[in-house]
């Protein structure tokens, strides 16, 4: 009997016979299951992220993508509810010690403490009843106290009881930390002055363009033998910067770190800015002051692993190893000696999550450098090993509550400024890593091209000059997912530190020392200035979105990074910048500064790094001669170590052309070989219609940048 509720366009015609209805039957269920599939089909294409659309060899692992974009998805539903990532990133409001219209309120989340005591200055380091915290739901513990009983620049710490143990610990939202300059010893501190910094800019917001990043680090921005200061770098270094053309400054070592030579890369108070360059009020008026000139600043965010050390730390913080990280070997780097953050745990995300919002919203940073990211994709933290299919990027070894994080920590600092800047530190190159969010990426605005660094570095070591090849110069400057920007850079900071060397010092070593003076003349000398210029032309030219540079690299800087330690007797003669000799007219590491300058601030004014395409013109192997347009501009390099080429033929399209940059000039150095003054114009190779050449004379090591102009005039 056929059931009243069977829908009738399933029912067969009951005049057939009983093997056509069969039949009749089959081809129905079959059509509703191939209908069935079709609709299945058409809605998962239609929740293929454009990621996987516009690179048809992501297809295969489309299910992975989605994956990790529900797990994603998911988490913030389970994190926020119906409020915003902005809104649930608010930690720094809440924990922490805090002035009220009553007083004082301290709140930390220690889920294995049985007591805490705050203890400090203000009670001789003593635990008293009335400094005692109650316990709160969720691990959460809460201080009140009347107003006289904190005053600013306390002294306090956390006496932290467990089951078997009690210790020491700096609060884990402390905003102020400072070490006593006799004992060494790190305590948090009272920050609450009476005149606080007003800000002059306190919407500012970056120019949407491509980032000319100037990578600093406070404590050895000056000449002295010391720790420098906020207020120094922004009076001493931000002019320099903002006169050199770059439009970014990347801070590195803000927050607090126990060990200065750890570069800043080894955390303890992710909240804190570090103390030896000056306090919290003049971070924010330096900031201030790079804003009211047009220059944004960001911040290197290490929150790819933290210092293990347990008093000045987050290690062992509440008695328990894996409050923040986790447990066992999973949170152990076994690279860098410290502890690996547990990003699928809520506290955690809320704890990170609303650090990078307390950098955004307290003082005004307009983005990150995200370091380590390549040790937070992978469970093996990718050491030593090469990414060299697809396969390597979507496979178990992935890490997905690390994706997550990435994806909402990128969606949070739109929500705050859509115009931050988010950098991630990656060697794997895993696709869709700087794809926005909305487009299934990671939602980085650039990765850094880490390879590129490495690239010079081999070429400069294993090839004589007679070896390099233009061909593989460009495609290894120009190979890049066309749907993602990286900041392109021929060094930073990795090539400067000791244990490796900077592109000046591979190239003239020894003879730094001895023939930088103009009437020293030396051949090895003017090799190395002259494809210092070139390479770092070359490099910024061809950068895919954004180029960086480390401070004192733009010179040629002459000493390696050797942070005081042990082993040098404590010294900081190598933790400095020495200035004075790049504006020494005597000597030849001014060329290299003013080039840099020149060049910066072409690329900057020209906004050459928006226009996408990096145009093909010449690559002669034989001559070892390279040319490329980029917009109106043509760039011609002619590495080739002992021949200079007159009348050499660029072909082009139609046109006159006028030189802009000339790394011959003697300005910086040259010869003077090339006249910049007349205008150049391309000529047909025989009729009007036949193909055109633009004729140059090309000295050997010297590069060309010529723009293209009106017939009618410039």
């Amino acid at each position: 009997m056929v059931s009243f509720f069977q829908p009738a366009w399933v029912l067969p015609n009951l005049s057939l016979s009983f093997v056509e209805q069969t039949i009749f039957l089959f081809k129905i269920v079959n059509l509703h299951a191939l209908l069935f599939i079709f609709i299945k089909n058409e809605n998962m294409k239609s929740k293929i992220p454009k990621l996987v659309k516009d690179d048809k060899w992501l297809e295969p692992f489309s299910e992975t993508i989605i994956n990790r974009i529900k797990e994603a998805d998911t988490k913030e539903a389970e994190l926020t509810g119906e409020k915003s990532l902005a809104d649930f990133a608010t930690g720094h409001l809440y924990f922490g010690l805090h002035k009220t219209v009553e007083g004082w309120v301290i709140r930390e989340w220690a889920p294995n403490a049985t007591h805490i005591y705050l203890v400090g200055t203000f009670n001789n380091w003593e635990e008293k009843e009335d400094f005692l915290f109650t316990g709160l739901e969720n691990g959460v513990w809460e201080l009140k106290l009347k107003k006289e009983a904190l005053h600013h620049e306390d002294l306090y710490a956390l006496s932290v009881h467990w089951a078997i143990n009690f210790g020491k610990r700096i609060p884990a939202w402390a905003t102020r930390v400072v070490q006593d300059s006799n004992t060494h010893i790190f305590n948090a501190q009272v920050w609450a002055p009476e005149n606080p910094y007003q800000w002059k800019l306190p919407d500012f917001r970056r120019e949407n363009e491509p980032a000319l990043i100037y990578e600093a680090h406070i404590g050895m921005a000056g000449e002295a033998e010391r720790v420098h200061t906020y207020n120094e770098f922004r009076e001493e270094m931000l002019p320099r910067i903002n006169a050199n053309g770059y439009n970014v400054i990347q801070f590195m070592a803000i927050p607090e770190h126990p060990y200065y030579g750890s570069f800043g890369y080894h955390v303890s108070s992710f909240f804190a800015p570090s103390s030896r360059f000056g306090t919290p009020d003049e971070l924010k008026q330096l900031i201030d002051a790079a804003h009211e000139m047009g220059i944004a600043v960001i911040m290197d965010l290490v929150h790819s692993h933290a210092v293990k050390n347990e008093i000045e730390g987050l290690g062992n913080y509440d008695g328990s190893r894996f409050q923040f990280f986790h447990d066992g070997a999973k949170g152990d780097h076994p690279a860098w000696d410290s502890y690996c953050f547990n990003y699928g745990k809520n506290e955690v995300l809320h704890f990170l999550l609303s650090n990078i919002k307390y950098w955004l919203d307290e003082f005004k940073f307009d983005g990150y450098r995200f370091d380590g990211v390549t040790s937070m994709l992978y469970f093996d933290h990718g050491l030593e090993r090469a990414f060299t299919s697809y396969d390597d990027y979507f496979n178990a070894g992935v890490d997905h509550e690390a994706t997550t994080y990435f994806r909402l920590a990128n969606k949070l600092m739109k929500q705050i400024n859509s115009n931050s800047i988010s950098v991630a530190e990656d060697m794997s190159g895993m696709p869709g890593l700087a794809v926005p969010v909305d487009d299934g990426g990671l939602g980085f605005d650039y990765r850094m091209a880490m390879g590129v660094p490495d690239f010079w570095i081999k070429t400069i070591k294993e090839k004589s000059d007679d070896e390099w090849d233009v061909g593989d110069i460009f495609y290894q400057l120009t190979s890049k997912r066309m749907d993602e920007k990286v900041v392109s850079y021929a060094e930073s900071h990795d090539q400067a530190l000791v244990g490796d060397k900077t592109i000046i010092f591979r190239l003239i070593d020894k003879e730094m020392y001895f023939s930088m003076r103009k009437d020293q003349p030396n051949l090895i000398v003017d090799r190395g200035i002259a494809l210092h210029k070139m390479i770092r032309l070359v490099t910024a030219s061809t950068a895919g979105g954004a180029y960086l540079n480390f401070m004192g690299n733009e010179f040629g800087h002459p000493e390696w990074i050797d942070f005081p330690r042990e082993g040098n007797g404590w010294s900081y003669k190598h933790a400095r910048r020495i200035w004075s000799i790049a504006n020494d007219p005597e000597l030849k590491f001014h060329w290299l500064y003013d080039f840099d300058k020149e060049m910066i601030n072409l690329i900057n004014k020209n906004k050459l790094l928006t226009v996408p395409s990096v145009d093909l013109v010449l690559e002669n192997k034989p001559d070892k001669v390279l040319a490329f347009h980029r917009g109106l501009f043509l760039f011609v390099f002619n590495f080739n170590p002992t021949q200079s080429f007159t009348d050499y033929g660029i072909p082009l399209g139609a046109g006159k052309y006028k030189v802009v940059l000339n790394t011959d000039s003697g300005r910086f150095g040259g010869n003077d070989l090339v006249d910049e003054q007349i205008s150049y114009y391309t000529l047909p190779s025989a009729g009007i219609t036949s193909q055109h050449y633009l004729k140059l004379y090309l000295p050997a090591r010297t590069a060309l940048v010529l723009k293209k102009v009106d017939f009618a005039g410039v």
